[in-house]
């Protein structure tokens, strides 16, 4: 499967979560402790949005304001321009993924975040038996969406399923509603227990993160404690008061090993990071 992080608040350099911690991504694509596969080595990618307008921004067709992204299809661990790029780029929001295939190629397009727009998306999953749904699920999508697909992944294609679904008007119905359709022509195909899924998206504003599984026993996910509670807990750890009460931080496994800072996020759940209270809620798919 894979390996990914999604990160809200303050600017930081990205190198701060891929290379720094101690169970930083770049570990976690050597010596992940919870994932399927140990090593996540088939590709990898990160989307960032500039800081303050920055020119790193490109306007989409309507004007406004999409992330960069960069990635590549060799392992996270040994590419030089991956470390040159997180040691001298800010960002506040930002999703990094370390791949490892369940089928599909190695390829740059097929590598995360996909990005639609202003939108971003990662996926640690898969969709069983993806191969015989495929084509029903591919002609779902939106025709006005379907040009812009790249790749040959179910990640992708779950991506522009929730697309065609709402993801733009309304974030989680339409992720639902992605699931309720692919668990309903899975059915019809007599796939059993098709969709294993953690995800996160964003349309630079605000921070999506789902857990679900058709099984009930999801793939792991975390987000960091609050940053109030953490510098209570940790009075002399400087990082804690450099990063605003926003600062938040959801990852497919911790990245490091301090206590309380990670809390698990419960099976069939989404979560949404945004200006203010979060919201932690109960993720239910639903047949479009």
């Amino acid at each position: 499967m894979c390996r990914w992080l999604a990160y809200s608040g303050t600017p930081i350099l990205l190198e701060e979560l891929l290379y720094k911690p101690e169970h930083s991504l770049i570990d976690q694509s050597m010596h992940a402790r919870m994932g399927v596969e140990t090593t996540n080595g088939d590709g990898f990618g990160i989307g960032w949005y500039g800081v303050d307008g920055a020119s790193t921004w490109l306007p989409d067709s309507r004007g406004s304001q999409v992330p960069v992204l960069f990635r590549g299809v060799g392992p996270a661990w040994g590419d030089q321009n991956l470390r040159e790029i997180a040691r001298s780029t800010s960002s506040g929001l930002f999703l990094a993924h370390i791949r490892a295939s369940t089928g599909t190629p190695v390829q740059q397009t097929n590598c995360h975040p996909f990005r639609h727009d202003r939108w971003l998306w990662v996926h640690n999953g898969a969709i069983k038996h993806f191969e015989v749904l495929k084509r029903d699920l591919v002609l779902a999508i939106d025709p006005e969406l379907y040009p812009s697909i790249g790749g040959s992944t179910d990640s992708e294609v779950m991506f522009y399923l929730a697309l065609t679904f709402g993801l733009r008007e309304e974030a989680v119905p339409a992720v639902e509603r992605m699931v309720g359709f692919v668990e309903a022509t899975a059915r019809r195909h007599g796939v059993e227990a098709p969709m294993q899924m953690t995800v996160a998206t964003t349309d630079g504003e605000r921070l999506w993160g789902f857990r679900y599984s058709s099984e009930g026993r999801s793939r792991t996910l975390y987000v960091s404690t609050a940053i109030t509670a953490l510098r209570q807990m940790y009075p002399d750890n400087p990082v804690f008061h450099r990063l605003s009460d926003e600062t938040r931080v959801v990852v497919s496994e911790p990245l490091g090993d301090l206590v309380g800072a990670w809390n698990p996020i419960p099976e069939s759940s989404y979560g949404i990071v945004e200006e203010g209270d979060d919201t932690l809620g109960r993720f239910t798919p639903r047949e479009p």
